[in-house]
């Protein structure tokens, strides 16, 4: 697979076969993608694998603790968009939230039918595989930006590899579960979490492709 076809190929997959991810399949990738690009080498990703048993295990413990707290989670440790999102920020991602209902048959109105479909994420769509990714708080913007590298090559890799994927941070919401599941050191946040495996295609979620703006309006030739 060329690059060019895997980035074409990639979306945020949010319904998997139940396929299992071999564990070498996952090793294979991340020994790969930590030749992502990371300034001055600092190489800031912590990454925990959640597979098979493991995984079905963690889902009753996020079932349990989102119920305890009526679905709010513990709170986000970061802000995921910024305040008071401006254009053309805002029409971006409230356009890519309609196409994904309308996908999906879920009217405006129907806020039990999108409240039900969004507690998905919190199964990781059903997908057989996942890990979740940790910063050290100590990193700056340059590091997260880092991150953003390395998650990018992972998801590539896993599409070569013929796995498809989705990052999701509304996982940041159970950050304190999380840390606890992980052992993860107070010095690290968790950033996000991946859903991996085998893509559905017969679910309506999934033949969604999302917009991208035009060249025009984000580039400039001087």
């Amino acid at each position: 697979m060329k690059v060019s076809e895997a980035v074409a190929a990639r979306i945020s997959a949010r319904a998997f076969l139940p396929d299992p991810v071999p564990d070498e399949v996952i090793r294979r990738v991340l020994e790969r993608a930590s030749r992502a690009p990371s300034g001055g080498n600092l190489q800031p990703w912590i990454v925990s694998v959640l597979n098979g048993p493991k995984l079905d295990e963690f889902r009753a413990i996020a079932a349990q603790r989102l119920a305890e707290t009526d679905g709010q989670g513990e709170g986000f440790e970061y802000k995921v968009y910024p305040d008071n999102l401006h254009e053309p920020y805002r029409t971006r991602r409230f356009g890519v939230g309609e196409m994904m209902y309308a996908k999906l048959g879920i009217e405006r109105a129907d806020k039990a039918g999108r409240l039900a479909w969004f507690a998905n994420n919190y199964r990781f769509f059903g997908a057989p595989a996942a890990f979740f990714i940790h910063v050290d708080r100590r990193m700056n913007a340059p590091q997260w930006s880092d991150l953003g590298m390395f998650l990018q090559t992972v998801m590539l890799l896993f599409q070569e590899e013929g796995y498809d994927t989705c990052a999701q941070e509304a996982w940041a919401r159970l950050h304190e579960t999380i840390d606890a599941f992980t052992g993860a050191s107070e010095e690290t946040m968790v950033f996000c979490g991946l859903a991996i495996g085998k893509i559905d295609r017969t679910h309506p979620v999934n033949t969604m492709y999302s917009e991208r703006a035009p060249l025009d309006e984000w580039v400039k030739f001087l």
